[in-house]
């Protein structure tokens, strides 16, 4: 399941992410992300991780190439969750985004209001 987050405005998209996500899904978010892309030159995106994700290994991959096709495009990427391990993974991979021109951040759940505020900024 993904679903839009109400504090999405402008060149600013929030998602939540849970659950099952099968490629009609996938690609109907690759839709709107294009057409916010048309709209907007650079991006910013606030993932809400909820819970336990299970994805096909063709999602993953349609994801992927997406989002290196557009790396060029995204501004900040803010990610939401309660996982120590996504934390460790933000904090590893952010200086490498940051040689690409995107700010990556990680915040608890409890910091929700903080990742709008930040990614809106």
């Amino acid at each position: 399941m993904i679903k839009l987050l109400s504090k999405s405005e402008g060149a600013t998209i929030g998602i939540q992410v849970g659950g099952k996500i099968d490629k009609a899904e996938e690609e109907k978010w690759i839709v709107i992300f294009d057409k916010l892309l048309e709209e907007h030159r650079t991006i910013n995106v606030l993932v809400l991780l909820d819970g336990e994700i299970k994805v096909g290994l063709d999602v993953v991959y349609e994801d992927l190439m997406w989002t290196l096709h557009h790396i060029s495009n995204i501004n900040k990427l803010g990610f939401v969750s309660s996982s120590r391990v996504l934390k460790w993974l933000v904090a590893i991979d952010s200086p490498f985004a940051k040689l690409v021109g995107i700010d990556e951040k990680y915040f608890t759940s409890d910091e929700l209001q903080d990742a709008w505020d930040w990614v809106k900024q």
